[in-house]
């Protein structure tokens, strides 16, 4: 079983998106700004992720400082590839 949906689990994710709610913590994966207000699930939405994947780090599912902010669809959208924010758009063609 994924530890991250045990009851453990689901009680870190629980905290760790509290946490980041009140710091209102930018998305870990593309730097813009989360809507901490938007529903669950929709894609500017806070999701839990983690910095090293659960699938290749099992160990470090429910370690708190694998733990970061992201919004949904990014958190979708990367899966088990760990993302950054990009260094965004050249300036002028090389």
């Amino acid at each position: 079983m994924d530890p991250w949906n045990t009851r453990a689990g689901k009680q870190l994710r629980a905290e760790a998106a509290a946490a980041f709610r009140q710091a209102r913590r930018p998305c870990a994966a593309c730097g813009q700004a989360i809507d901490y207000d938007a529903p669950a699930h929709t894609p500017d939405a806070l999701d839990v992720g983690h910095k090293l994947s659960r699938k290749t780090h099992p160990h470090l599912a429910l370690d708190r400082a694998n733990l970061q902010p992201e919004h949904v669809r990014c958190n979708r959208s990367h899966g088990v590839h760990a993302i950054g924010p990009s260094m965004g758009e050249p300036t002028e063609d090389w």
